[in-house]
């Protein structure tokens, strides 16, 4: 299943500074204008989609050790 933009979720958050390259912010602002969001929620969406292929791919090596 590939990334899907969502509504906007309320929840505790934390600020961090992070430097993005000028044409993937670009990229990102269309997605949001698109979606009528926020540029922070669409980031945080996409580093959760990111880490869950990161831990998904992580268990599948793990099992294919094992087998």
């Amino acid at each position: 299943m590939g990334f899907k933009f969502q509504p906007d979720k309320k929840r505790e958050t934390l600020n961090k500074t992070i430097r993005f390259p000028k044409e993937l912010v670009e990229r990102i602002e269309k997605q949001v204008a698109d979606s009528d969001s926020y540029f922070s929620s669409f980031v945080i969406q996409a580093c959760e989609y990111a880490i869950r292929d990161v831990e998904a791919e992580y268990q599948a090596d793990k099992k294919e050790e094992t087998d």
